[in-house]
């Protein structure tokens, strides 16, 4: 890693201190989401779009490189999720579905026992991933992406999942265990949305 552990959760307080009170209008926003689910793919996108540009591009570059193609790739999700919504090729909905329930466990650990956890291991504002930044809002968008009508668009996937892999290597990294729910939450709900579909080979000839 280019930077410490340190720099990396100094990062934090600085964009807190700057964007304050931004990350509970951003809860507020998902919250309504949660509610009215059909809003949710523009709430999305908008987080991405938030997170690529307000946190990398504006703070992570500070002290990682890699940050500036970070920010790009959020910024690209963000307009994906966007788009896909408008065109009414992802439709996100209630559901009482397996996959569903695990969109909702998703949901809730994203904006409830994401913060009570960081919390508990005794990491304190500023110096805190709060919601709006890259973690919590793939966990949530995961989350939704569960309940998201089938087939749901490939490529809103991506984004989500790479940086499951990318997000689970800096938890190890530097101790933010409320993170390792990334991997388990990306492999959970690709596997389950797979299951529903009836298989692999199914899968793979449409959306996930």
């Amino acid at each position: 890693m280019p930077f410490t552990t340190e720099q990396f959760f100094a990062v934090f307080a600085r964009y807190n201190q700057a964007v304050w009170p931004a990350q509970l209008a951003l809860t507020l926003v998902a919250l309504l989401a949660v509610l009215h689910p059909r809003i949710a793919g523009y709430v999305l996108a908008l987080l991405w779009l938030w997170a690529g540009v307000f946190y990398h591009l504006a703070f992570f570059t500070a002290i990682n490189g890699a940050a500036w193609a970070f920010g790009v790739a959020f910024v690209v999700a963000g307009a994906l999720l966007l788009a896909h919504t408008l065109d009414g090729s992802l439709t996100i909905e209630h559901a009482r579905t397996g996959v569903a329930r695990i969109g909702y466990a998703a949901i809730a650990y994203a904006l409830l026992g994401y913060p009570l956890i960081a919390y508990a291991l005794g990491e304190r504002y500023p110096a805190v991933p709060t919601f709006g930044l890259p973690c919590p809002i793939t966990i949530l968008t995961l989350g939704f992406l569960a309940l998201a009508k089938r087939p749901a668009p490939k490529s809103v996937f991506v984004v989500p999942v790479a940086w499951s892999v990318i997000g689970t290597f800096a938890a190890v990294m530097f101790g933010v265990l409320q993170d390792y729910a990334l991997i388990v939450t990306a492999v959970v709900v690709l596997v389950a949305r797979r299951g529903a579909l009836g298989g692999w080979a199914r899968a793979s000839m449409g959306g996930v």
